[in-house]
């Protein structure tokens, strides 16, 4: 028997949810080590591959001394990719406190505040990372992430439309496009905007999964299994499968069962 989606009920209750982890495992979305805006300077060493030892690296520096910014950056962002969203806000609060004005505090502080839920605050302490004369468009996204996950998903998209004049056809801003699109129901433009993000050289994992699972919200599973394992190895292709039934599977619970969010990726471009 075909399985019937029903994309309107499950986007009723829908609302983004950005995952942070080191690495995309077929079905995870990732973010960076390196996302932060602006160097962490030119004495700082490369940081270790693994979130766990940069942690530990960067917090003895930080502990050390909690006003050196640079050691605060890398300790924050570490934080952030080991998953510990509310000390990498603990620390980037008191960071920017010993550092005002230091914009890459500042964008590094509003990041984690999106990672931990705190999306008003996040879209304003980001909005004094940059200004209008000066826009850094990877910020202009993050803050259109944080306005979508708020539910303003027009004010959302003119923030990616402004990313996009800057760094026309990222396929990570093209991604959140898909997303917000998604959110506001509107499947068709979701899709084209995603097909637009997979068409990119550039583009991540995450845009393939976002594809795949818009294209099945509309009922077209064999097309969207296609499209999450093309080209992949067999074991990262049937993990795709597998993530692509469980999130469309959470639209068809039956009435009275406590509906499940799909993850979708939100992308904060490096």
């Amino acid at each position: 028997m075909r399985q019937r989606f029903s994309p309107a009920r499950l986007l009723a209750s829908a609302s983004l949810v950005a995952v942070v982890a080191m690495s995309l495992g077929g079905c995870t979305a990732m973010s960076k080590l390196s996302d932060v805006t602006g160097s962490i300077g030119p004495r700082a060493e490369a940081p270790p591959s693994d979130p766990a030892r940069a942690a530990e690296v960067y917090g003895e520096r930080y502990r050390a001394n909690p006003k050196d910014a640079e050691a605060a950056l890398g300790y924050g962002q570490a934080l952030r990719a080991n998953g510990q969203r509310a000390q990498a806000v603990a620390v980037l609060e008191q960071a920017t406190i010993a550092n005002p004005g230091n914009k890459a505090l500042l964008a590094q502080y509003g990041r984690a505040l999106a990672d931990n839920g705190n999306f008003q605050q996040a879209f304003d302490v980001l909005s004094k990372a940059h200004s209008p004369d000066n826009p850094d468009w990877r910020l202009l996204s993050v803050q259109g992430t944080a306005l979508d996950q708020m539910g303003r998903h027009e004010e959302a998209r003119s923030y990616y439309a402004s990313a996009l004049k800057i760094a026309p056809g990222d396929p990570a801003v093209l991604s959140n496009v898909g997303l917000s699109y998604m959110l506001s129901k509107d499947l068709p433009k979701a899709e084209e905007a995603l097909r637009q993000a997979y068409a990119s050289p550039r583009a991540s994992a995450r845009v393939r999964q976002n594809l795949g699972l818009v294209v099945g919200l509309q009922g077209r599973f064999a097309e969207a299994e296609t499209i999450v394992k093309a080209d992949l190895p067999p074991e990262q292709a049937a993990a795709n499968v597998a993530y692509l039934k469980e999130m469309l599977s959470r639209s068809e619970a039956p009435r009275g069962t406590p509906k499940r969010t799909p993850v979708a990726a939100l992308s904060r471009p490096d």
